[in-house]
């Protein structure tokens, strides 16, 4: 949950640096779109040169085909943008979406979302966290709390506390008050977005339970809850199965229009 100072802020100093995602949540936005797509771009371009990418002709052609559809019924402009999408060399289930209009799909994304509707689930969701600006609320988030433990620090210096021991306990403060409450936040919103493009491209909305269940019967160890900046699998999958089926009627509406994706590896 946004902390309770954000509207205050807003509706303050910051009113000018204020924006509200595709759901309705209020954003605090210190950066601009044109440099998040730089700083997208760049990081994509860091990954190609250090090797990251890998030649994989089928997986790319088949991630192209889900992001494509999934692109088609994104809001302007990112429905209009000329998105490249790249496989990584990597065997952990996971993917990316850059402002910038750039994803990465880890090859071992395919061996837990094995079929299109569940890879779909995760393009949808890591799309969405591009069009709710999420990348620049993060940045946006980070400045501030960066400014919170400098104002912390120099206050502590002033009353004779040792400033390191105090910007490091300010420090741990900040990330556990104010930054990961943020991502858990943009996490399940990426979830509830992503279900409702995912539907309206044509693709199956029930997929998503089913993926995470999957992903949680991968097992390891996990951090606490409270620390995580993901909610749990098992929450995950009860929450978006509920969503999905509310969003039938949605992809119903989408296959009967005509969009029925057949995108296969």
């Amino acid at each position: 949950m946004k902390p309770r100072w954000l509207p205050l802020a807003c509706a303050t100093l910051l009113l000018g640096a204020c924006a509200t995602s595709p759901t309705g949540r209020p954003q605090l936005m210190m950066v601009s779109d044109a440099q998040m797509s730089q700083m997208g771009l760049t990081a994509f371009n860091t990954l190609r040169k250090q090797g990251k990418f890998v030649d994989a002709p089928r997986e790319r052609a088949y991630a192209s085909c889900v992001a494509n559809a999934l692109i088609a019924v994104l809001p302007p402009p990112w429905n209009t943008q000329a998105w490249e999408v790249q496989i990584v060399g990597d065997d952990s289930a996971n993917a990316f979406a850059l402002p910038g209009g750039r994803i990465g799909v880890n090859r071992g994304m395919f061996k837990v979302a094995t079929d299109q509707n569940q890879l779909a689930v995760v393009l949808g969701h890591e799309l969405s966290h591009v069009v709710a600006r999420h990348g620049a609320e993060r940045v946006s988030d980070n400045y501030v709390a960066q400014g919170a433990v400098l104002a912390g620090t120099v206050y502590a210096a002033s009353r004779g506390t040792d400033a390191g021991r105090a910007a490091a306990a300010l420090g741990a403060g900040a990330e556990l008050g104010i930054l990961l409450p943020f991502s858990r936040t943009q996490e399940s919103e990426a979830d509830e977005l992503g279900l409702r493009y995912m539907a309206r491209a044509g693709f199956d909305p029930r997929a998503a339970a089913v993926l995470w269940q999957k992903m949680e019967q991968q097992g390891g160890s996990r951090v606490p809850a409270f620390l995580s900046t993901h909610p749990s699998p098992a929450h995950r999958a009860q929450t978006l199965a509920a969503e999905a089926q509310q969003l039938m009627p949605a992809y119903q509406q989408a296959r009967a229009g005509g969009r029925a994706p057949n995108c296969r590896m």
